[in-house]
C-alpha cells in the first residue's frame, strides 16, 4: 500500500477517468481522434502501477513525471500522429493536476463528473455509489467538445449505414426493366460529366509555359505549371474512360471490368476509383465532386486569362503545399534571404475578399472552413461554436512571411489546416500527413498553456479538436 493512500485513490480515479475518455473520444470520429487507436487495459495498468511507485518515491506529488509518462510513453506509445500526441499531452493535463486533490474538483463544464471526496470507511463503496449515478451516455463536455459534436458523431453513423443500403442497391440488378432504367440513369449522369470536362478540356502546358515562363522573380508561373499537369492527368482519363463508358452502356463496344467499376460508382453517386487515384483527396459524393472540379478549373483558366490573382482560393489548389513554398520563396528571393529563415505571420481581413488588391509582400489565401469553434469577427478571437452549426467560414487571412519570426507565445490558437475533414492522412517522407496543409495561428483570448514544442496553443481548442478544412461533404 502507497504511503500517501488518499492522494492514490484521488488520482487513481483520475486515472480511470482520463482512460475512459481517451477511449470514448473515438465516438466522434476524426474530431476525437485523427486515428481511431486501441487503448486497452495494459496502458492502464501499466499507469497505474507508476503511479504508485512514483507516490512512493517522492515527498510531493510528481506532476510533470505522470503527466509525460502516462500520456507520451504509456498511452502515446500507441499515438502515431503527433497532432493526436498534442491532444492526449492537453486531455491528461485535465486529470493529473493539482487541482484534482481539492474538493469536488469538476472534469466538465456541466458538474456532473467530478473528484469524489470518497468515504474514509467505505471509499470502494463509496466510488461505485458515485458511478452508478452517471449517465450512461455522456455529455460532449466532459470531453472538452462542443454539444454539436454529437450531431457530428451522428452524421456519420448516418452516412456510414445509407452507403450500405446504397451498395446493397446497386448490387441488386432486380427485373430487366429496373435494368435498364438504372443503365439509362447513369448514361445521363456520364453524358453531363463529360460534356463539363469537355468544355473546360486539357490545359496546353506549352502554350501556359510560353505566358507563364519559369523566372526567378516569380515562383508562381511554376506553381502554375505544375498545377496544370497534375489536373491534366484526372482529366484525361475521364475524357478517356467517360464516352467508352456510355458507349458500352448504348452496346457499341464491350463493357470490361474497369467501365463495370466506374458505372457502379455513377449509380451509386460515388467518385469511381480510377478518377480518384489521379485526383485531390475528397470526400465529396460524385456530383458535387464534379461541381467541385469544375470551379478548380476555372480558378486555373482565370489564373491563365487574367494573371495571378489578387485573392488565392487555397481550397483549389491540387498541391497546396507547393503554392505556400512558392510564397515564401517569392518574399526570400525578393528580399535575398535563405528560404529556411521566413516564416508566415497570419493576419485576419476584415474586408470582403472581392474588394482586396495584391498584398505588397505574402499572399491572401480565402476557402477555409474551421470545426470544433467558429471565428468571432466582433470579438476578433476563435469562439464556441453556435448551436447545430458544424462548420464555419474562415475570413481572409494574410500570410505574410517575415525573417527570423518569434511565434507568439500567448493569445493564439495554433491550428491544424486539412485537405478534407477525415484528418487522417498517409506519412509522407517529409513526416507531415498527405492531408496536412499547414498550420495557421487563430487569435484566441481563452487562456493558453506551453506546449512541449514552445508554441503557445489554448487548450480548450485542442480538447475541442478544433481544425481547419478546404474541403467539406458537400
Amino acid at each position: 500500500m502507497t504511503k500517501s493512500p488518499d492522494i492514490y485513490k484521488k488520482l487513481l480515479f483520475g486515472l480511470s477517468f482520463f482512460h475512459a475518455v481517451v477511449q470514448e473520444r473515438r465516438i466522434f470520429g476524426p474530431l476525437g481522434w485523427n486515428i481511431p487507436y486501441e487503448f486497452n487495459d495494459t496502458d492502464l495498468d501499466i499507469s497505474k502501477g507508476q503511479l504508485e511507485l512514483f507516490l512512493d518515491q517522492y515527498d510531493e506529488v510528481p506532476w510533470r513525471v505522470l503527466n509525460f509518462l502516462t500520456s507520451y510513453i504509456n498511452y502515446g506509445g500507441r499515438v502515431t500522429d503527433y497532432i493526436d500526441l498534442r491532444t492526449i499531452d492537453v486531455i491528461i493535463k485535465s486529470f493529473f493536476q493539482p487541482s484534482l486533490l481539492e474538493s469536488g474538483y469538476k472534469f466538465d463544464t456541466e458538474g456532473i463528473f467530478y473528484s469524489l471526496d470518497f468515504d474514509p470507511v467505505d471509499p470502494h463503496g463509496s466510488y461505485l455509489a458515485y458511478i452508478e449515478t452517471l449517465p450512461l451516455v455522456a455529455s460532449p463536455s466532459v470531453f472538452g467538445m462542443h454539444e454539436n459534436a454529437k450531431i457530428a458523431s451522428a452524421n456519420n453513423e448516418t452516412f456510414t449505414m445509407f452507403e450500405i443500403c446504397m451498395s446493397l442497391q446497386s448490387n441488386d440488378s432486380g427485373s430487366g426493366g429496373a435494368s435498364g432504367e438504372r443503365e439509362r440513369m447513369i448514361e445521363l449522369a456520364a453524358s453531363d460529366i463529360n460534356a463539363k470536362i469537355t468544355a473546360k478540356g486539357e490545359f496546353d502546358i506549352e502554350a501556359i509555359s510560353m505566358l507563364y515562363p519559369v523566372v526567378y522573380e516569380e515562383s508562381m508561373n511554376t506553381v502554375l505549371i505544375q498545377e496544370c499537369i497534375r489536373y491534366n492527368k484526372l482529366i484525361e482519363i475521364m475524357i478517356e474512360t467517360l464516352p467508352m463508358l456510355i458507349k458500352a452502356l448504348k452496346g457499341l463496344v464491350v463493357m470490361s471490368s474497369e467501365l463495370e467499376a466506374i458505372a457502379t460508382s455513377i449509380a451509386l453517386n460515388q467518385v469511381p476509383k480510377s478518377w480518384a487515384s489521379k485526383a485531390y483527396p475528397s470526400m465529396k459524393p460524385c456530383s458535387a465532386w464534379v461541381t467541385d472540379l469544375i470551379l478548380r478549373l476555372q480558378m486555373v483558366l482565370d489564373w491563365i486569362d487574367q494573371g495571378i490573382p489578387k485573392v488565392f482560393w487555397i481550397s483549389g489548389f491540387y498541391f497546396p503545399q507547393a503554392f505556400l513554398t512558392g510564397s515564401l520563396q517569392n518574399y526570400a528571393r525578393k528580399y535575398k534571404m535563405p528560404i529556411d529563415t521566413v516564416e508566415f505571420n497570419f493576419r485576419m481581413i476584415k474586408e470582403k475578399w472581392e474588394q482586396l488588391e495584391k498584398p505588397k509582400d505574402g499572399v491572401y489565401i480565402r476557402g477555409l472552413y474551421l470545426e470544433g469553434a467558429r471565428y468571432c469577427d466582433k470579438e476578433e478571437s476563435v469562439s464556441a461554436s453556435f448551436p447545430k452549426q458544424l462548420y464555419t467560414d474562415l475570413p481572409t487571412i494574410h500570410l505574410d512571411p517575415s525573417q527570423h519570426r518569434v511565434a507568439p507565445k500567448t493569445g493564439v490558437y495554433r491550428c491544424p489546416v486539412y485537405k478534407i475533414l477525415s484528418r487522417r492522412g498517409v506519412l509522407s517522407t517529409t513526416g507531415h500527413s498527405t492531408n496536412f496543409i499547414m498550420w495557421i495561428e487563430l487569435p484566441s483570448k481563452r487562456s493558453n498553456i506551453q506546449n512541449n514544442e514552445g508554441k503557445a496553443d489554448s487548450e480548450e481548442w485542442i480538447r475541442a479538436g478544433v481544425a481547419a478544412f478546404g474541403s467539406l461533404m458537400y
